[in-house]
């Protein structure tokens, strides 16, 4: 039998996929006020893996990867994605969002996104909400899965979630 064990706090992230900087800043302002300071390191590069949000956004799109400086408890982790589904609803203009925040987060031994939709991988954590382990760790830097999306794949977010994996050691357990 499995012994309970207390888990360790994970370190949370955020991409932010936006057209406008006023847009960017809507997001990270309230982002801010629930889940604390930003920690470096953060990065904007051009969003251009899929054409999936241009109709709703427009283009060009630029991508902001964030990490918060407080560790966040495994037990607030569903809760994140509903607070950013409610920042994306508020950001509606004209009926159409203005950014795409995908939560997740990083320990030692992974990156977990969250979402509203289930597909074979995900495992559900209630009121709605999903997790996928979208990366792993493995011979000293994150690896994708199979079902990884190309983007989180990619060279940049790799190294980017190498260094928020820097940052403070954060915890393998599950």
């Amino acid at each position: 039998m499995g012994v309970l064990a207390r888990q360790k706090p994970v370190k949370l992230v955020a991409s932010i996929i936006f057209k406008e900087e006023i847009s960017l800043q809507y997001a990270e302002e309230r982002l801010k006020r629930t889940y604390g300071r930003l920690h470096a390191p953060e990065k904007i590069l051009p969003f251009d893996y899929t054409d999936y949000y241009y109709e709703e956004f427009g283009r060009p799109l630029k991508r902001k990867l964030i990490c918060f400086e407080e560790p966040l408890s495994k037990e607030r982790v569903p809760s994140v994605k509903l607070a950013t589904n409610r920042i994306e609803d508020r950001s509606r203009e004209k009926g159409k969002r203005t950014v795409n925040i995908d939560p997740g987060y990083v320990t030692d031994a992974k990156l977990v996104l969250l979402t509203t939709k289930d597909y074979t991988h995900r495992l559900y954590l209630g009121k709605g909400i999903f997790a996928e382990s979208t990366l792993f760790f493995q011979d000293g830097t994150f690896k994708p899965w199979p079902w990884t999306y190309p983007d989180y794949a990619s060279r940049e977010l790799i190294s980017f979630f190498n260094e928020v994996r820097k940052i403070g050691k954060i915890g393998g357990n599950a």
